[in-house]
């Protein structure tokens, strides 16, 4: 059974969009479902064409001669009017691979140089969440050196860089407004000794 029946686009902007799908649940019943997106068309949508390109990048960067700290940012979001922590990220252009976004991004938003490594299936786009976009993340790892700063910022984004020990990360979530993939994340750099990325190699 085909489960959408019709779609309209609702809104016109650059990076994100509100859809109405014209849905039939499981019982039979029909009624609109909403969907935000990145993607520019109703025929686009993951919905449509089944694909998962990554629409973005989630940067696990870590930092440091022991590999001790891992790269956050402290962002305002305007949906919860307040600082969150995060790890840095950004959308990916039509002409990147996730590992060139992942690069260009991190260097925009911390000032650092990334020098990813192949992640392998970890690195396959992950839908974030589903119950309202279709949107997908890569998640990008590497290893990163340089000085944090604010220097190639946009004027639209208010970012500290934060360079975090695993005695920091615990505080953090233990104390501060953090983004979902962002508390899983540190959960596995804290759980973790050593380099946090030897699992990739398995």
């Amino acid at each position: 059974m085909d489960r959408i029946s019709g779609i309209k686009k609702l809104t016109d902007n650059r990076y994100l969009n509100l859809y109405e799908l014209d849905a039939t649940f499981r019982d039979g019943s029909k009624a609109p479902y909403y969907v935000a997106s990145r993607r520019p068309n109703s025929e686009s949508l993951k919905a449509v064409t089944g694909d998962n390109r990554a629409d973005g990048v989630l940067i696990y960067g870590v930092h440091g001669p022991q590999r001790d700290k891992v790269v956050l940012i402290r962002q305002y979001r305007y949906p919860v009017n307040a600082y969150v922590y995060e790890f840095p990220a950004g959308l990916v252009e039509a002409w990147e691979d996730p590992a060139q976004a992942a690069a260009r991004e991190f260097f925009e938003e911390t000032g650092l140089t990334l020098s990813p490594i192949d992640g392998g299936a970890y690195q396959r786009p992950f839908f974030t969440t589903v119950g309202m976009t279709d949107e997908s993340c890569a998640t990008v790892f590497g290893y990163c050196q340089g000085t944090p700063s604010s220097a190639h910022q946009e004027g639209s984004e208010d970012i500290e860089v934060v360079l975090a020990d695993r005695e920091e990360c615990r505080r953090i979530l233990k104390e501060e407004r953090v983004a979902i993939m962002c508390a899983y994340m540190l959960m596995h750099f804290i759980a973790t000794e050593g380099d946090p990325f030897t699992f990739l190699q398995k």
